[in-house]
């Protein structure tokens, strides 16, 4: 069983049991939405990206609109490009999780998976308290993140990449995205697995009840849809899969995330975002 407490300046659970979800490492692309005077509103710029040979570093933000101290955290992932030097290669993901529904607002981005994976992340990370907000990047957790995830992005892009990563999307002539993706580990680089994701930014929430109620907010990269773990086997991974975009979400928003990961300590082997499709 897990122990929980609220606090107004953050929200945690203990863990006092062993988890048993698989480490995974992820490979990520975004996909980039042509402008409206380019194409329809409803369409997509097709996608062939690849990732490059220093390691990206993927930044994952486990929050919830149930928190109060959520907002800030959400705000500097939505800004991370900004602030970073343009050459930085960074690709951030907002999860959000649901155990905090039950103090009074029920978040509607919230999927389980992101709660499991979050205890994953801390069991792998050899900690025991899993709370919101919290950040991993690379698969690490960094607690300090306020004043230290511009300069561990940096670290993360001076390393020579463990894994090549190749995504293409497209839009069919149903409307549905059609995504393929294509990863390989360097040689000795351990078991691993491959992740995909559409996510989207500029959401915009009324909260009317919990902590935050009577405040908007505002997110970016937020996951929607989860594919994997798909294993490595020989070293190499391949997955194909076809997505039916619902009507509300906006698709000159969204992003394609694919991500490689080692599944023992569950280190980031490689990343590659959304930027890398521009052009394509």
């Amino acid at each position: 069983m897990h122990r929980s407490r609220c606090a107004r300046r953050g929200l945690s659970i203990h863990l006092n049991g062993d988890l048993l979800m698989n480490s995974r490492r992820f490979i990520i692309c975004t996909l980039v939405a042509a402008s409206s005077a380019a194409l329809p509103a409803t369409g997509f710029a097709a996608c062939d990206a690849r990732s490059g040979p220093k390691t990206a570093a993927l930044v994952e933000l486990y929050t919830s609109e149930g928190c109060s101290s959520c907002p800030p955290a959400d705000r500097q992932l939505s800004r991370l490009r900004q602030v970073l030097d343009p050459a930085a290669e960074v690709v951030p993901l907002a999860l959000h999780v649901g155990y905090w529904d039950y103090i009074g607002w029920k978040d509607a981005y919230a999927q389980q998976a992101f709660g499991e994976r979050q205890s994953w992340l801390v069991y792998a990370n050899q900690q025991k308290t899993v709370y919101t907000p919290q950040f991993f990047v690379g698969g690490t957790e960094l607690r300090a993140w306020q004043g230290t995830l511009g300069d561990k992005v940096r670290q993360l892009n001076m390393l020579p990449a463990a894994a090549a990563i190749r995504v293409q999307a497209r839009l069919t002539a149903s409307g549905a995205l059609a995504l393929r993706a294509d990863a390989t580990a360097r040689a000795g680089a351990g078991p691993a697995a491959l992740y995909l994701a559409l996510a989207e930014s500029g959401l915009v929430t009324k909260v009317t009840r919990g902590e935050n109620g009577g405040v908007t907010l505002t997110h970016d990269h937020v996951v929607r849809q989860w594919i994997g773990p798909i294993r490595l086997t020989g070293g190499a991974a391949q997955v194909q899969r076809e997505i039916a975009l619902p009507a509300a979400w906006d698709r000159a928003r969204l992003e394609v995330v694919a991500f490689v990961q080692d599944e023992r300590g569950g280190s980031v082997l490689q990343a590659l975002s959304a930027q890398h499709c521009a052009g394509s």
